[in-house]
């Protein structure tokens, strides 16, 4: 068959819109034990520690799914030691392995380590699964989001809406892209569940009026408007959780259909969510049209979204992030704590990730461009500048300037976001360039608007490709170039502690750490496969020895090191540093940073809002750990750090109760310090805390 026509006539479930990965059902036992033989096998050996499991909503019950690998991995570990131990019979196993069934279904924690790549929206709870929290996209946004300053959300909507033209709204957006992905890659599997939905609706005298394509039209509709990746109804039925979800989906498919009668929409409604009693011949069916239409409403949304509208959107783009809101503009500190506390109390061991093989762009480009959102007039000049600089580089594809306003501004933020370190004041190399041109390839085939991967246009490619190599050629655009490297020197400098900062909270908040190849040091990877690189490990562990002769000599040499990773920040030592002392605390106190409890410590003073801290403790060790946030509006010159009684005032946080009266130690520094009584709360001055290091990690002395 032709391939281009697969979109339509293909009948057989895919991994998104690949069709050479056929879905296999695995929720039928047979198929999970015939595949899942070597996985159990090897972590029943020990061979393995735990598992993450890539798009689970891609099954058609992810709870049933999870509960099996658990038990399947009990009964594994238990036939092992079973076959070794020579007193027990073969007759002796069937009883031993429905007691572990029983026990499993009672027992907690779980006996396998498993994380799930689940995409949370907003305040979406992870559904009740047994597993040990999300693979980390919901942290990544929350944490990103503490360096996105909502007071610049004004400016720049302005300036995007005056670069671009365009006044749609997010929600709007992804609605449309949601529809998009419903004609062109995933239309047949929406055909599918049409026809499954118009059987069900033949066999009723009330519905059998509807037709075929009205249904499908109606179905389209409804997914657009899911406000969640999927629901989760199983075979016995809809969860009281999903009910909002499909309810909201309805209101909005009819407000936006105002020419439909909404009683299709009411059909789609009750399949969903009323199956019928047990003895209704059709409430199996009614189930399976549940499943197989949450199985579609995921991919929809991944495609839609991050791979459509994440490239069309572009306020700020360090925003468009998996599992991210781009009309959500920061996060604040007491929400970020409450999040935190939240994960503590029901996710202890979830993932904290800043970067993964699918994120759109590194924490370190993410970072840097947060810096944007504190000073968006100043950005509103500098754009207005480069586009007039550069207009003589555009050229006209069939009355279309190549690129076109919107491809144009996401090119200088990824210009800006993931410019080198090492060559801050040389022309751009020719890797660079190739990486960028690359880039903004990917960029026009995900946006879907002049082509896209299935629908080339050459002659357009061509001249955005051109118009790239031409801004960054020193010869022909010094100007634009030199304005340039003047913005990313200020955005870099700040970017810089953004990025050591989430680092720490990465490695301090709640959950369990996970650093994503090559992060150690300073990397500016945009998506794939930009950020599949190979990783100079050999460097990382030189330079890691390096790192610790230093700091453990003591006395001089440790101040030297101190002054010397901040002066020479950009050469990555200073991040790496953090993650080692970081780590090194978590192993030495494994239990404060895991099952400990998060505490939040207010800021009080001047500069109360450019702080954030929290306390862990376990029994009688203790941890504050602190980092500064939205603090460019420190720079006098724009090379300053934010150090000490000159940046921080009189700001001091105020020391709850059970961490008052110790004296801590700063592990990046070893300085000692005590809390004062400050209106008649202890407190720690921050310009004690931050005198010599940029963030803060305490750990309490011995009582």
């Amino acid at each position: 068959t032709y391939w281009r026509v697969a979109s339509d006539e293909i009948n057989y479930r895919r991994f998104f819109d690949i069709n050479d990965l056929a879905a296999l059902s695995m929720e039928r036992e047979e198929v999970f034990e015939a595949t899942h033989g070597l996985i159990l096998s090897r972590l029943a050996d020990g061979d393995l520690a735990g598992l993450r499991v890539d798009h689970p909503d891609g099954l058609y019950d992810p709870r049933q799914y999870f509960h099996r690998l658990q038990e399947h991995y009990l009964l594994a570990c238990a036939r092992k030691e079973f076959d070794a131990d020579e007193s027990l019979r073969d007759g002796d196993w069937p009883t031993m392995a429905n007691h572990l069934r029983a026990r499993l279904r009672v027992t907690h924690p779980w006996p396998l380590y498993v994380v799930a790549e689940k995409i949370l929206s907003v305040g979406e709870p992870l559904p009740d699964w047994p597993v040990h929290g999300t693979s980390g996209y919901d942290f990544l946004n929350e944490i990103n989001g503490l360096f996105v300053d909502p007071r610049g959300e004004p400016a720049m909507t302005r300036l995007y809406q005056d670069i671009t033209a365009d006044h749609t709204k997010v929600a709007d957006l992804i609605y449309e892209k949601k529809k998009l992905i419903l004609q062109i890659s995933l239309a047949s599997e929406l055909q599918m569940l049409a026809r499954q939905l118009d059987r069900l609706a033949q066999s009723d005298r009330r519905s059998r009026d509807f037709t075929l394509r009205g249904l499908r039209d109606a179905l389209r509709e409804l997914i657009a408007c899911f406000p969640v990746y999927r629901s989760y109804s199983t075979d016995e039925g809809s969860r009281a959780e999903d009910r909002p979800f499909i309810e909201k989906a309805v209101d909005e498919a009819v407000r936006r259909n105002a020419a439909v009668d909404p009683s299709v929409f009411q059909f789609i409604r009750d399949t969903l969510l009323n199956p019928g009693p047990i003895e209704d011949k059709n409430r199996r069916a009614r189930l399976h049209f549940a499943g197989k239409f949450q199985q579609l409403t995921s991919p929809v949304t991944a495609k839609g979204i991050e791979d459509t509208a994440f490239y069309i959107y572009n306020r700020l783009t360090s925003l468009n992030e998996v599992g991210g809101d781009p009309g959500r503009f920061g996060v604040t500190p007491a929400a970020l704590h409450q999040y935190l506390s939240d994960r503590q109390s029901k996710w202890p061991y979830a993932l904290s990730v800043l970067s993964t093989h699918d994120t759109k762009r590194s924490e370190d480009v993410r970072a840097r461009l947060n810096v944007l959102s504190e000073i968006p007039e100043e950005w509103r000049r500098r754009i207005e500048h480069w586009v007039a600089l550069n207009q003589r580089h555009k050229r006209d594809i069939n009355g279309v300037p190549a690129p076109d306003p919107n491809e144009e501004y996401l090119l200088y933020q990824t210009l800006v976001g993931a410019w080198p370190l090492e060559s801050p004041g040389v022309a751009a190399d020719s890797t660079f360039i190739k990486r960028i041109g690359a880039y903004m390839e990917k960029a026009l085939r995900e946006a879907k608007i002049h082509r896209s991967w299935t629908r080339p246009n050459a002659a357009y490619s061509d001249a955005v490709q051109q118009f790239v190599t031409r801004i960054l050629d020193e010869r022909e655009n010094a100007e634009f170039l030199k304005n340039l490297r003047m913005f990313h020197r200020t955005i870099s400098h700040w970017g810089l502690f953004n990025s050591l900062s989430q680092t720490l909270l990465r490695l301090t908040a709640p959950g369990a750490p996970d650093t994503y190849q090559g992060m150690e040091l300073w990397d500016f990877s945009l998506v794939d496969p930009d950020n599949r690189r190979p990783v100079d490990y050999a460097a990382r562990r030189r330079l890691l020895d390096q790192l610790k002769v230093g700091f453990e000599t003591g006395g001089e040499n440790q101040s030297m090191l101190i002054k010397e990773l901040l002066d020479q920040k950009e050469d990555g030592r200073i991040k790496l540093f953090i993650t080692w002392r970081a780590l090194e605390l978590r192993r030495k106190f494994p239990g404060l940073f895991s099952s400990g409890a998060y505490n939040p410590i207010e800021a009080v003073g001047g500069l109360q809002d450019r702080v954030f801290a929290f306390a862990r403790q376990q029994n009688t060790h203790s941890a504050i750990i602190a980092v500064p946030r939205l603090i460019s509006g420190f720079a006098k010159n724009g090379s300053e750090a934010p150090l000490g009684g000159q940046a921080w005032g009189d700001t001091r946080l105020a020391l709850p109760g059970t961490h008052a009266h110790r004296r801590y130690r700063n592990v990046f520094t070893d300085a000692v310090l005590a809390p004062t009584q400050s209106d008649r709360q202890p407190s720690l001055r921050l310009s004690d805390v931050f005198a010599t290091f940029p963030v803060a990690l305490l750990m309490a002395e011995p009582e």
